[in-house]
């Protein structure tokens, strides 16, 4: 294609694309119906700006023909009835292009893109081209290794190139709104996004613990540069993985999501129970999908409570802890080729796998919280309209009663609702030594 120069929005990069893709699929059924005897390529369009879709172009240095499969997959999307109306226009009397390749969807009334049509707008009746042209929709390619498109599966015993052409959502969201795309949970993608109201001087932490998060902090900012520019990447596998162990109520969780929040990457909250299936290879299909999502985006997965699926293989007494066992294996495979960061959370690291654990570049202890930490987690969990009462003493509580800082919210949020109940916004010790009777009951504890 002829140089690019920049672009302003997605509108102008946009109709520029399909305009050219237009003009590209009639040159090709005019050479097709024999109203033409050469294909000749059409004037390629200029871009202005820095859209996302220049952008992509541009940086990738896309070619007339990867341009071509990108549109087509981004046509639907923007433009449902081109296809439909080139079609109609050459075959006014009705009919079909068998070659022209195309599929109809559920609700989408126009012709979804396959494969076959990238083939025939590209190659038309050339074997030699047919053949080529494949590459570019193969695992291989720029496309496939960046999951920008892909041709969807097939029933076994039809022809791969019969599916359909699909984009991805996040580079589809990118290229309209200039936005991130959010997943949402679904059985192709069991994980909710984590997120949080909170900012970095709200989480208490022991110490030590906090050095470590700072660490996986430092890898975030660095890692491109030390794998890419500094050249680790012969040595090291790319990705961050990080076990988080520790009793309940500690920070985990709110650690992972200021981590996403502060490094704008996603977050999202694997759901094992989803995952995990008694039908054999089931387990394994899921994990794939939701790696395969994953991949290339540089979210964040967090796999909480990470037991049910990362704990302690076994020595084979039957199929099921064959089946089992293969599962954990894959599961590994899977972790340690993935380029983004997994975070695992646990309450004991003994119940994982050694196999993991050798792999993690962090294994990160989340002890409770000390007399000075649940000092801290007093003075800031109570909101500014609520007053404490004399007699209570937050220093002498803290030292009194070994409560997580999730016990402590918990007892924060009894203790204002009681205020709220009482018409007042006073919080009385009695109040107070009441709530963590409650946590402490929870436990089994005795205060």
């Amino acid at each position: 294609m002829s140089e690019y120069q920049p672009v302003i929005s997605s509108v102008p990069a946009l109709q520029a694309g399909i305009t050219y893709l237009d003009a590209y699929i009639r040159e090709r059924l005019s050479v097709h119906f024999g109203k033409k005897q050469t294909f000749d390529l059409p004037l390629s369009p200029d871009f202005y700006g820095s859209s996302p879709l220049a952008s992509f172009v541009i940086e990738n240095s896309l070619s007339a023909e990867e341009f071509i499969i990108l549109m087509l997959a981004l046509v639907p999307h923007v433009a449902p009835a081109l296809l439909t109306n080139i079609m109609a226009s050459i075959l006014p009397q009705g009919g079909d292009l068998i070659e022209f390749g195309g599929v109809k969807g559920t609700n989408h009334r126009g012709i979804l893109p396959t494969g076959e049509t990238v083939l025939f707008i590209l190659a038309g009746n050339d074997l030699a081209a047919r053949i080529d042209v494949q590459k570019l929709v193969s695992k291989e390619h720029l496309f496939s290794r960046k999951r920008i498109v892909m041709l969807e599966g097939v029933k076994a015993g039809e022809p791969p190139m019969s599916g359909r052409l699909l984009v991805d959502a996040d580079f589809l969201a990118q290229t309209l709104f200039q936005t991130n795309y959010v997943e949402t949970f679904s059985s192709d993608f069991p994980a909710e996004p984590l997120s949080t109201q909170l900012e970095w001087p709200d989480l208490v932490l022991n110490p030590a613990t906090f050095r470590q998060i700072r660490e996986l902090e430092t890898w975030i900012q660095y890692n491109d540069v030390l794998l890419n520019d500094w050249g680790m990447n012969r040595q090291l596998k790319p990705g961050y993985r990080a076990l988080f162990y520790g009793p309940p109520g500690t920070g985990k969780t709110l650690t992972v999501s200021l981590l996403g929040k502060f490094t704008n990457r996603p977050v999202f909250r694997v759901d094992l129970p989803a995952i995990v299936s008694k039908y054999i290879g089931e387990t394994e299909k899921n994990l794939a999908g939701l790696f395969d999502k994953a991949q290339n985006k540089n979210w964040i997965l967090f796999f909480d409570e990470a037991d049910a699926i990362f704990s302690k293989r076994t020595n084979v007494k039957d199929a099921h802890d064959k089946y089992a066992n293969q599962e954990a294996s894959y599961l590994l495979q899977r972790v340690e080729s993935y380029a983004g960061i997994v975070i695992l959370a646990s309450n004991f690291k003994t119940n994982i796998d050694e196999a993991f654990l050798r792999r993690f570049q962090s294994v990160i202890y989340f002890p409770m919280p000390g007399i000075s930490e649940r000092a801290q987690l007093w003075h800031k969990v109570f909101p500014t309209q609520v007053t404490l009462d004399d007699t209570v003493h937050i220093d002498r509580i803290a030292e009194k009663y070994e409560l997580s800082g999730s016990n402590i919210t918990n007892v924060a949020h009894y203790c204002c609702l009681q205020a709220l109940a009482g018409k007042t916004s006073v919080v009385t010790l009695t109040n107070l030594q009441k709530g963590i009777e409650r946590e402490y009951a929870k436990e089994g504890r005795m205060m």
